[in-house]
């Protein structure tokens, strides 16, 4: 099928000094001069997401920006050997929407190295219903394997954020494996639709949230945890001696009000999850994970499905926290 002469695209501008989002008609020499040019079928909306076509921060470091850290599509175009036209790939970070354009754009040129091959397992709808936020829970799982802090009977699993992107995807993760997860939100109304997806129990945020001592009753073999803040510190003061957190957010807060006494008294581990940069062994590891544990139909219940056009919309939802689990956004709708 011939590339058409113009196509949509999402676009950060500069607008009186300030970032601003608006769909724009784009043509194809005006995408980047990488080797590759994918077909976009799916992107997502991720909180950063919402901050970039919000306004509300500034995420893209040059203007102007065409937004979306997720895509999924087939290759069209191919001047590298690793890659020829019909490939269903999956790209997630690597400054998409930061420093590189997006996946808010019908179409998109992006470098080889920055491709997953999909696997089999997946739709491209699938793939994007998981995207940067469940790949990054099989990051943090897998990591917190890695350490050898966690294992399958013992004791509990938290999973901060669970009824996000990142949480609910973690929570199946770690469940599928046999792990006694208990997830911690605030909205009780997510409770039966997180029991769904294999947690055991739940602890209130506001619970987490609270100031406590720098060592607290052992509690959690090991956590995910996307929020950040006082949230990451209590988890910390709550782990057992030599378990480990997985920290891949700041949805509460960037900041770490604690002490060292966890990690210096009881060897707890605090390990960061860079989901951008991270390497493509990492990747693949991920997203063979995923492939293999993540039940097809808890995925079905973890996203929705909307048309491009709902994305303004959907950027205020995300940051006023009225999302459940994922989002897609259907670029050919």
């Amino acid at each position: 099928m011939p590339i058409p002469n113009s196509f949509d695209a999402f676009v950060i501008a500069e607008d009186n000094g300030k970032p601003k989002g608006s769909f724009s008609s784009l043509t194809p020499a005006d995408l980047p001069d990488h080797e590759v040019l994918v077909e976009v079928a799916y992107s997502t909306v991720n909180y950063k997401d919402g901050l970039a076509a919000s306004g509300k921060a500034k995420i893209a470091r040059k203007l102007p920006m065409v937004a979306g850290i997720d895509l999924a599509g087939t290759v069209v175009e191919s001047r590298s050997p690793d890659w020829k036209p019909g490939d269903r790939v999956v790209v997630n970070g690597w400054g998409l929407s930061e420093t590189q354009w997006g996946g808010y754009s019908r179409y998109q040129r992006v470098k080889p190295e920055w491709l997953i091959r999909l696997p089999d397992a997946f739709t491209l709808e699938q793939a994007m219903g998981i995207g940067t936020a469940g790949y990054t829970a099989a990051l943090c799982v897998d990591a917190l394997e890695r350490w050898g802090a966690v294992r399958p009977g013992d004791r509990e699993v938290l999973v901060t954020g669970a009824a996000g992107g990142v949480g609910s995807v973690a929570v199946a993760l770690l469940a599928k494996r046999g792990y006694a997860v208990t997830a911690s939100t605030g909205r009780p109304e997510t409770h039966d639709y997180l029991r769904s997806l294999g947690a055991g129990g739940f602890i209130d945020r506001a619970t987490l949230l609270e100031k406590g001592a720098p060592l607290q009753k052992e509690r959690w073999a090991g956590g995910v945890d996307s929020v950040g803040g006082m949230t990451l510190v209590n988890a910390l003061a709550q782990t057992v001696w030599g378990g480990a957190v997985a920290a891949c957010g700041l949805a509460g807060s960037a900041d770490l009000p604690g002490t060292v006494l966890p990690h210096i008294l009881r060897s707890v581990a605090l390990i960061g999850i860079d989901s951008v940069m991270a390497p493509v062994d990492r990747r693949a590891s991920a997203w063979a994970r995923l492939a293999r544990d993540l039940d097809p139909g808890h995925l079905a219940v973890m996203y929705e499905v909307h048309p491009f056009a709902d994305l303004p919309a959907l950027a205020d939802r995300i940051m006023a926290g009225k999302i459940r689990g994922r989002v897609v956004l259907d670029l050919t709708a």
